[in-house]
């Protein structure tokens, strides 16, 4: 197992998406963001070209690496997949609470069994779908009721909290409390792109809402100066 280094002060909510195709371009982007200033998110398309390696890099750089790959299987194969995230050190996972009771039950309750586990989160409906969408693959009522349902029974199951639209933000708070983290991707500072995010929110707005982290990806990592950016943003939240 890979140990995860300490992080000895308070970093700031914001959690950066490193959606780069590239492992190199990753890890030079990270050390100029620096360990102390922000957490790191990958995701699909850059663990599948630089996997476990750059996932250990980045985590004996003194990074929280929250592994963005949204489990979603039979119980016993999530569970696996779960154990061999926490054995590199990683300090958040997540699982797509599509995958019912069951499969929410035995990853945690595996990752139970560690001396020291990553936080376990699922993933409600992803900020790029709209009524529409959800209408099409068979999802009945608003899009509110089913981002609250799953919320439920990820809480129900006893996950560490979800991963939601900042605009179900106040609505999950209202219903299941603030002991339940809420990890919210969607954030785009005032005057940036939406990109192919549909349910967008400021970081000021959706921490005043009650976000516990914000993912932000393009605003940083697009920017001309990404660290500036990164700094500007932790700025206008400090």
């Amino acid at each position: 197992m890979t140990e995860n280094l300490s992080v000895p002060f308070s970093l700031p909510p914001v959690i950066v998406a490193l959606d780069l195709a590239q492992p190199q371009a990753a890890l030079e982007l990270a050390q100029q963001l620096g360990s102390h200033r922000c957490r790191l998110k990958i995701g699909k398309e850059l663990f599948t070209r630089g996997g476990p390696p750059l996932v250990e890099k980045l985590v004996n750089q003194g990074f929280e690496v929250f592994l963005d790959l949204k489990y979603y299987d039979i119980p016993n194969t999530v569970a696996g997949a779960c154990e061999a995230a926490a054995d590199l050190g990683v300090w958040m996972i997540n699982v797509h609470a599509f995958g019912g009771r069951n499969m929410l039950l035995t990853a945690r309750e595996t990752l139970e069994k560690r001396s020291q586990r990553p936080l376990l989160i699922a993933v409600t409906i992803l900020t790029s779908l709209i009524m529409t969408e959800l209408y099409a693959i068979g999802l009945h009522g608003t899009l509110e009721e089913n981002v609250l349902r799953l919320a439920r029974l990820s809480k129900a199951c006893g996950l560490d909290g979800v991963v939601c639209s900042p605009q179900e933000i106040f609505l999950i708070r209202q219903n299941i409390g603030t002991d339940f983290k809420l990890v919210t991707p969607g954030i785009r500072p005032f005057a940036t792109s939406q990109d192919d995010q549909k349910r967008i929110m400021t970081p000021e707005e959706a921490l005043k809402r009650g976000a516990d982290y914000l993912v932000i990806g393009r605003p940083i990592t697009a920017a001309p100066d990404p660290l500036q950016a990164l700094l500007e943003i932790t700025a206008s939240i400090d």
